[in-house]
């Protein structure tokens, strides 16, 4: 009686245990962990609110979203600026977007240049900007009135095609690699951003009864391919294959990611595929072949859109984040997660808070998973089932730096030297020489680490992290100073961090 009583009692403290609050769970720190956001335009789904609002208005949304990024530790951001072969961005190139100024012929008024200024306000809060592209899409519905007459779409009007009411650039025209490949040339060299970004819109997705129209383009150009679907594959392997040899010779430090639909392939069809029976794969129906540029080395990063939930049938979360961790090959390996699940799903596992933290603690199994970019920003940011709450006080409790990519040809800088107390005015300021750029790679920021005067020092520790800064001093005054020392390192743009100075007592 007494052991069925137990037992009894141990089921219900189970049960009880998993609806404790995230943040009531005790959760893995990483030092290195990448921690984003997509900001959407399309659509106006997370920024600007409406296309047409002021220049005001749009910088304070925007510096809105990223100070509650910066304090919930996000340490990136995926800012959407070609969402349909236009520009939130000044480009010679492709028009104002629409989503931005409410017309594809009107620059932002006064004028300014939003990427550029999310750039700044970002890096300004330690806060990377992975520039999201999306290549071949042109119109989200058929409504042509919305485009400028400056619009590639009426200059050559060959390139374009059709689909599902909707409106391409044709992929298998080597004219569209070129162009592509030009418009984000333009945005790597005069942009300071962290990385090129590509989401699971490749060729579209499949559209009932109605076939993509490029059998005849294939019939004049096979190069060599019987099959339409291995030619079709080709043409985004070419256009992948080719940008990241462009963005990596132009800035060896910017990456290029892809997030692609979360299945590669079923087994049923293809053996290094996933346990799964998804209706739709990256390889069969977006010809996207993933697994090919991460063996390759074409990419640098992976972050596949992971929107279903644990246990899910035919395509199940914890048996996908397996097979992605299985099929790294080295590179980086971030999850896309459903922020917006918790409030559009309707499936029972997402009214029972939180999937998402059920996923973050699943995550926290796999070695090759760096971190994690949630969809979308302003959903995220309304806490649903108070996501923001266990984030906050379990999973980024502490902050992270972004994890660096190997292979991308970055070192470590030096550390910090001579570093002192110097006063100034009534205030103490915490100087250090400059750490060494090696060849003029650029140092974007010095992490401050603040011990006891007795305990040791331990730099993977990121709850003595005290403070971030650009410049080479830090105020004194802006952190507890009293009996204790203070360890500087600095972080490079390829997000090296440096060994830790000479540690100062004060």
């Amino acid at each position: 009686m007494c052991n069925s009583l137990s037992s009894q009692r141990m089921k219900r403290f189970v049960a009880l245990l998993l609806l404790v609050p995230a943040c009531m769970v005790l959760s893995g720190q990483h030092k290195f962990e990448f921690r984003a956001a997509w900001i959407a335009s399309v659509a106006n789904i997370d920024w600007p609110s409406a296309g047409g609002i002021s220049t005001e208005q749009q910088k304070k949304e925007m510096v809105d979203m990223l100070d509650s990024l910066k304090k919930l530790k996000f340490n990136a951001v995926v800012f959407q600026v070609r969402p349909t072969a236009d520009a939130l961005y000044k480009s010679e190139i492709e028009p104002w977007s629409f989503y931005l100024t409410g017309s594809q012929d009107s620059a932002p008024k006064p004028f300014y240049d939003p990427l550029a200024f999310t750039i700044y306000e970002a890096h300004k809060r330690n806060i990377d900007v992975h520039v999201w592209i999306n290549p071949y899409r042109i119109l989200n519905d058929d409504d042509v009135s919305r485009l400028s007459r400056n619009h590639v779409f009426f200059k050559k009007p060959y390139m374009v095609v059709k689909y599902g009411g909707k409106y391409y650039f044709n992929p298998g025209l080597d004219e569209t690699r070129n162009y592509l490949v030009r418009v984000i040339s333009d945005i790597v060299r005069r942009y300071d951003m962290d990385a090129i970004h590509f989401d699971d819109y490749f060729y579209p997705y499949r559209v009932a009864g109605e076939d993509f129209p490029d059998a005849e383009t294939f019939s004049k150009n096979p190069r060599g391919f019987k099959n339409i679907g291995d030619w079709r594959r080709n043409n985004v392997n070419m256009v992948i294959h080719e940008l990241s040899t462009m963005i990596h010779q132009t800035k060896p430090w910017v990456e290029f990611g892809i997030s692609p639909f979360g299945v590669w392939r079923n087994v049923y069809r293809d053996s290094a595929g996933s346990n799964t029976k998804a209706g739709t794969t990256n390889y069969d129906d977006l010809y996207a072949d993933v697994r090919l540029w991460l063996q390759n080395g074409w990419i640098d990063y992976v972050a596949p859109q992971l929107y279903w939930e644990i246990g899910k049938q035919v395509a199940d979360y914890s048996v996908l984040i397996d097979w992605w961790n299985r099929n790294t090959f080295g590179k980086n390996l971030y999850i896309g997660l459903y922020a917006s699940g918790l409030t559009i799903n309707k499936a029972q596992a997402w009214k029972r808070p939180n999937e998402l933290c059920r996923q973050l603690r699943l995550n926290e199994r796999y070695d090759n998973v760096k971190g994690d970019i949630m969809y979308s920003c302003l959903p995220l940011l309304r806490n649903p089932q108070g996501l923001c709450d266990s984030l906050s006080c379990t999973f980024y409790k502490y902050p992270a730096l972004v994890p660096p990519n190997d292979g991308m040809g970055g070192v470590r800088p030096e550390a910090p030297r001579n570093v002192r107390v110097q006063k100034m005015g009534r205030r103490d300021y915490l100087w250090w020489d400059e750490s060494d750029l090696r060849g003029g790679r650029k140092i974007v920021s010095y992490v401050i680490y603040r011990f006891e005067k007795d305990e040791e020092i331990d730099l993977m520790r990121m709850d003595k992290v005290v403070a971030r800064v650009q410049d080479n001093c830090l105020d004194l005054s802006s952190i507890d100073g009293r009996n204790c020392k203070i360890v500087v390192t600095a972080v490079n743009r390829y997000h090296y961090e440096s060994e830790g100075s000479k540690p100062v007592q004060l």
